[in-house]
Formats: structure tokens, C-alpha cells, sequence
């Protein structure tokens, strides 16, 4: 194991800083205008069953992993996973440059926020009146035409057309504030994030408190509340929730979070911070999306009331729709919509820029710590880079790619298959029980044996069986998916999918050149140990082999409409038995001055995929024959059911976040070197004395 790491490099000011930081992060634009219209699309409140798992059984621990990672290597993602083994640079690089990809139109978003900031101040100046503003489905129509043929001159199909100028200049101004918030290093993003993360939280109670207040609120909130059981059996409604979890974290992509940990004080805590923030996280995606939609549902009665009905449904749109044309409508309706206005995209503008520093804070610090360049140089290159690409997002067909690669990278072809990576070469190649040692001696509680079988084996098996089913949904889809039923090609679909290839490809090319600041890599201990258990693992590997063989068999009867059942069952206990074995030298082997083979460990691996693949054959089976369920009518009160989900996950929220602020003030009573305040300059004070 590579040792720790004697040197200290730049640290956050305090505890409350990093965790901030990290907040805001895992907290932007997502979670106001993309997590509402998932949950509200695919199942209302059944949707939360597996966006909990996502969060709480995988978020939570991955966000651990990655802050193990970063605060044991003190290095950014590329430079930690080599540290981890000499072959496995290229997996930081594949989530470095994926941040960059989404960065480049991440930054686009945040520019259309920065517009509509400044159209909702012209509307305070001006008297209140916003510029879309209209009356029933008039007022939705004027809000759709102001934002695609005003605002964006938006054109259908693959083409780019003109460059939007309009659009420019809030990117240039975007890029600016980013540059300015972290070219002073981390210690300037501690001071900035006490502003720009609980400003946007008091916005957004301000937006859920109107929004509860207004009549018809109830309405709104049974849109998105009351619960469709039948989405859970769509691989769509799954790959939206994990994709929505691990993009919202900021997980897998872009190496944030392995970042910011690098920069953390020997002796601050990882696992309770850890916790805060996906609870922190999932509290504020919820709650934006009761202010979402209980001012939707408001905006439904005032309507009505006027004598130009608007429902819910009818303004209801995914994507940057519901953040620039259904919102601004609702808000529209309502009595000093202007400052309202006002205060939503101030809320969305602050949300945003925090994870966006955040993105290209990693992506500098892999740079500085590959070559040794200066933050002075690389920094602005990576910004005018970044504008650069951005272009193409700000053409009037801009918005149509910019929903095709991020479609990709949010989904399981991006981020969760990358996290799958993540967990399953850290949990099998690398002695994922030192991380876990590591974190408990710094952290307010303490994680058990139960985390290195999360992180080695159920959590790529459940990334596994979502990818494989994925694959399968978009493999069998009726309209195609790289080629339509009329045999042209999808042109988006292989853009996408071109993108998800070459990512990969550059990452390997970049983590094969050597750089100027390239640390020694040292052997560690553990390589110079004997390698034990070779005739098991080769009993794994075969096992293993065998079993995927039989699985892309069955993936292949599966595609073509035949059920082998008989083979389905008997396709477990191969990769079970790998798994079992691979795991057992793995324990066996840590625990004495050998270490576990390389076929030990590559079996494991396998079976661990295979049983992913078991799973999703499974799922694959079972619903293949279901029907496409007719969608519930439309209710405009409650069910009995919501108010326990609406209880329930609040419940959640108050008391997680509750007990893991006992736990941190407990640990500081008892003085238990955790880091709280900033302890950094004390010490280097004691050392000059």
C-alpha cells in the first residue's frame, strides 16, 4: 500500500468551509430544475424509493471512498487512483475529462440564469412587468416563445445555425465569475461558499413558503407527490434516479470530491461530513421540489380563477423547460412576480456556480499536479478552452446537443458506469479496508467491515444490473437507438455514444504521458510482497469466465424475444462461487505478509460483474412482457399514501441531519483531534516557537 503522503499541501480554512464547499458542489443546478420533474415524470413519490437507495445505500458511501482517496494520496483524482496502482491513472483521467465535458455546457445553463437574473431586475426597474408575462395559455405560449425564438432563436434538427450573441456575453461573464472565485486557491472558495450556499437555501425557503401559501398549492403537490408503483418496473425511471443521485453528488465525474479532500487538514473528519452532505443534498432537492411545484400548483388556481385555465400538466416540461418556461410562467401569475422571479434565479444563478468552480477546481488541480504548471497559466487556458466549446452549446440549435451529451454523461452510459469503475477496481485491485481505517481514525463515527463487501461487491453489482438493463431497453427500444426502424442513422444517439468512446480513449493517452510534476511512484509494501492463492484464483477466473460466457448467451436470447429460463437459473451459482473465492483470498491474505493473487482478484472482479448481469437478466425477464401502463388520471388532492411519503422523507432528512450534528459536537467535547475550526496555522505556530 502506497504510504501516506508526509506532505501538507493547501488547506481549507475550516471544517464548516470544506463542508460547504462540498455542499455546494453536490447542490446546483439539478436539484431545482431537473430533480422535481424526475421525480414528478417517473412515478411521483414512488420515484424517492430508488433515488433513496441511490443516495443513502451508494451515494453516501462512494462520497466517502472518493474523500478517503483524496485525503490519504493528497492528490487530485489522477494522481490518487495511480497511487492506488501504477495502471489505474487512466480511471481519473476518464472522470476528469468527463467533468470538463460537462463543464463546457454546464457553464451555458448558468449563463441562461445569469439572462433571466437580469430580465427579472429590468422587470423590478420597470414596474414589475416581466417580459414573458401573459394570461392563461396565451402566457404560456409568450413564455415558451420569449425563451426558444427570443431568447434562444432555437431551430429543430441537427443543425447548429447562428451564434447566439445575446447568449455570449452571460458566458463570458459566467466564466469570469468562476475564474475569480478559485484562482486564489481553496482557501478563497472556504470564505466565498459561507455566501453563496446558504443565500441560495434562503431563497429557496422564501419560494417554499409563497409557494405553500398559495391556494391551490395541493393541487401542484399531488403532481408531484401521490405515487405510480408501475414506473419502478421501467429501467428509465432506475437509470434516471442513479443517474440524477450520482450527477447531483458530484460523484464519478470530474474527480470534485476526491479533490476537495485532498485539500483537507490531516485531522478532519470524512464520514460524518460525508453524510451531512447527501443529506444535505437530498434535503434540498426535495424541498425545491415542493416550492416547485405547490407555486405551479397555485399558478393552476389562478387561472382558473381568471377564466383562462392553465393545469399543471400543461406547463409541467423537463429539463431547462421547467427552470425558463414553466416556472417563469407560474411565477408570472402571481401578485410582484418580478422580485420573485428575482429571487428564483438569483437562488438557481448561486446554486449553480458553486458546483461549477467546483468542476474546474478538479480539472485544474489534475493539470497543476500532472505537469507542475502554475494555477496563474493553467487556469485561464482551461477557461478559454471551456468559452470555446461552450459556443457550439450557444448556436440556435445549441440546445438540442446540449440535451443529447448531457443525456449520456447523466445517465449510465457516463457517470454510473464510471462510478461502477470506480468501486469495483478500488474494492478488488487496492486494499479498500485501508481507506476505511483511514477514515475512521479521523472521523466523528466509525464505519464497519460491512463498507470494503458495499464498495467490492454490492455496489457493483447494483451498478451492474442498471447498466445491463439499460442497455437492453435501449437496444430493444422500438424507435431505434443508433439506427431507426427505417435503417438511418440517429444522428444525436451516435454523437452521444461517440463522445462516451472517445472520453475513455483520451483519458488512456493522457495518463500514458509522463509529466514534469509526475510524483515518484513508489512500489508499495504490498506489491513487494508474495503473491498467494494462485490455484484459487484461477478455480475464480474460470468460474467467472464461464459464466460470462453464458450470460451474453442468455443477453443475446433475451434480445431476440426467447426466455431460457433453465439456463438463467443455472447461471448464478458460477459467478457466486468466484466471487466467494476471490473475496475469501482477498480477507485471507490482507490479514498476513502475503497478498492475494492476481487471478484471485480479476475473478472476483468477474464474478462480480456477471452476478450485475445475473440480476439484470432477471429484470429483463420479468417485465419484458408488461404493457405499457396507462398513466394515472390526474388528482388534485393528497393521498394518504403522499402524506406518509411527504412525512417520512422529512423525518429522514431532520433526524439524519440531527444525529450527525450530535455526532460532531460529541467528538469536539471529547477533543478528539478532529479538525472543527482551522488548526493549521495553531501548529505551525507551535513549530516556529
Amino acid at each position: 500500500m502506497t504510504e501516506l503522503l508526509e506532505e501538507q499541501r493547501e488547506s481549507w480554512g475550516t471544517r464548516g468551509g470544506f463542508v460547504l464547499a462540498a455542499v455546494g458542489s453536490a447542490v446546483g443546478l439539478g436539484n431545482l430544475w431537473r430533480f422535481p420533474y424526475e421525480l414528478y415524470d417517473h412515478g411521483g413519490g414512488a420515484f424517492l424509493i430508488p433515488y433513496i437507495i441511490a443516495v443513502f445505500v451508494i451515494g453516501v458511501p462512494m462520497l466517502i471512498l472518493e474523500f478517503s482517496m483524496g485525503h490519504f494520496t493528497q492528490r487530485a483524482a489522477p494522481n490518487a487512483f495511480a497511487r492506488s496502482h501504477k495502471r489505474l491513472e487512466f480511471v481519473g483521467w476518464w472522470s476528469i475529462i468527463l467533468g470538463f465535458v460537462i463543464i463546457t455546457f454546464y457553464a451555458v445553463i448558468l449563463a441562461y440564469c445569469f439572462s433571466f437574473l437580469w430580465f427579472s431586475i429590468k422587470g423590478i426597474v420597470t414596474g414589475g412587468e416581466l417580459p414573458w408575462a401573459g394570461e392563461g395559455l396565451t402566457g404560456v405560449e409568450n413564455a415558451k416563445s420569449f425563451f426558444n425564438n427570443t431568447y434562444l432563436g432555437k431551430i429543430d434538427g441537427p443543425s447548429l445555425g447562428n451564434i447566439r450573441w445575446n447568449i455570449f456575453w452571460p458566458l463570458v461573464v459566467t466564466w469570469v465569475v468562476m475564474y475569480l472565485c478559485i484562482f486564489r486557491g481553496v482557501k478563497l472558495v472556504g470564505k466565498i461558499v459561507w455566501l453563496t450556499v446558504p443565500l441560495p437555501w434562503l431563497m429557496l425557503l422564501i419560494l417554499t413558503v409563497r409557494g405553500l401559501t398559495l391556494e391551490g398549492s395541493i393541487e401542484g403537490l399531488a403532481y408531484y407527490l401521490n405515487p405510480d408503483w408501475s414506473e419502478l418496473t421501467k429501467a428509465t425511471t432506475w437509470r434516471f434516479a442513479f443517474g440524477q443521485a450520482f450527477f447531483s453528488l458530484s460523484l464519478a465525474f470530474g474527480g470534485v470530491m476526491i479533490t476537495y479532500a485532498s485539500f483537507l487538514h490531516r485531522k478532519s473528519d470524512l464520514n460524518n461530513n460525508a453524510a451531512i452532505i447527501g443529506l444535505a443534498d437530498f434535503g434540498t432537492s426535495f424541498v425545491a421540489g415542493l416550492a416547485v411545484f405547490a407555486t405551479l400548483g397555485g399558478m393552476a388556481f389562478v387561472t382558473r380563477q381568471a377564466g383562462h385555465p392553465v393545469a399543471v400538466q400543461n406547463v409541467a416540461e423537463g429539463g431547462p423547460a421547467l427552470a425558463f418556461i414553466a416556472f417563469p410562467y407560474a411565477l408570472a401569475q402571481l401578485p410582484y412576480s418580478a422580485w420573485f422571479s428575482f429571487v428564483f434565479f438569483f437562488a438557481l444563478a448561486t446554486l449553480g456556480i458553486d458546483s461549477g468552480f467546483s468542476i474546474t477546481e478538479s480539472v485544474l488541480a489534475a493539470i497543476t499536479d500532472k505537469t507542475g504548471w502554475r494555477r496563474c497559466v493553467v487556469l485561464p487556458v482551461i477557461s478559454i478552452v471551456g468559452l470555446a466549446i461552450g459556443m457550439v452549446y450557444i448556436t440556435q440549435g445549441g440546445l438540442n446537443w446540449l440535451g443529447v451529451v448531457g443525456d449520456f454523461i447523466d445517465g449510465t452510459w457516463g457517470i454510473a458506469f464510471l462510478g461502477l469503475l470506480e468501486c469495483i477496481t478500488i474494492g478488488w485491485l487496492w486494499r479498500v479496508d485501508v481507506l476505511r481505517r483511514h477514515a475512521n481514525e479521523r472521523s466523528d463515527w466509525k464505519l464497519g467491515k460491512w463498507w470494503d463487501y458495499l464498495i467490492r461487491i454490492f455496489t457493483p453489482v447494483i451498478l451492474c444490473s442498471l447498466f445491463f438493463w439499460s442497455l437492453f431497453d435501449d437496444l430493444t427500444r422500438e424507435e431505434g437507438f443508433l439506427r431507426s426502424p427505417d435503417g438511418d442513422w440517429i444522428l444525436p444517439n451516435c454523437v452521444g455514444l461517440s463522445v462516451m468512446i472517445l472520453v475513455p480513449i483520451a483519458a488512456v493517452l493522457v495518463s500514458c504521458a509522463r509529466g514534469r510534476g509526475d510524483l515518484e511512484r513508489r512500489n508499495s509494501s504490498e506489491m513487494n510482497l508474495q503473491a498467494k492463492g494462485q490455484f484459487g484464483g484461477t478455480i475464480a477466473l474460470v468460474l467467472a469466465g464461464a459464466s460470462a460466457v453464458l450470460i451474453m448467451v442468455l443477453f443475446r436470447f433475451a434480445v431476440e424475444g426467447r426466455h431460457e429460463r433453465l439456463l438463467l437459473c443455472a447461471s448464478l451459482p458460477l459467478p457466486a462461487a468466484a466471487v466467494i473465492i476471490g473475496n475469501h483470498l482477498l480477507n485471507r491474505h490482507n490479514k498476513s505478509d502475503t497478498r492475494a493473487s492476481r487471478l484471485a482478484r480479476w475473478g472476483g472482479m468477474l464474478g462480480t460483474i456477471d452476478i450485475g448481469g445475473f440480476i439484470a437478466l432477471c429484470l429483463v425477464y420479468s417485465t419484458s412482457k408488461e404493457s405499457e401502463h396507462a398513466a394515472h388520471p390526474p388528482q388534485e388532492q393528497l393521498s394518504t399514501v403522499s402524506y406518509v411519503i411527504l412525512g417520512a422523507v422529512s423525518l429522514l432528512i431532520i433526524c439524519g441531519l440531527g444525529w450527525c450534528f450530535y455526532r460532531a459536537l460529541s467528538a469536539a467535547n471529547e477533543d478528539a483531534g478532529i479538525q472543527h475550526p482551522d488548526e493549521v496555522g495553531d501548529e505551525e505556530q507551535e513549530t516556529d516557537a
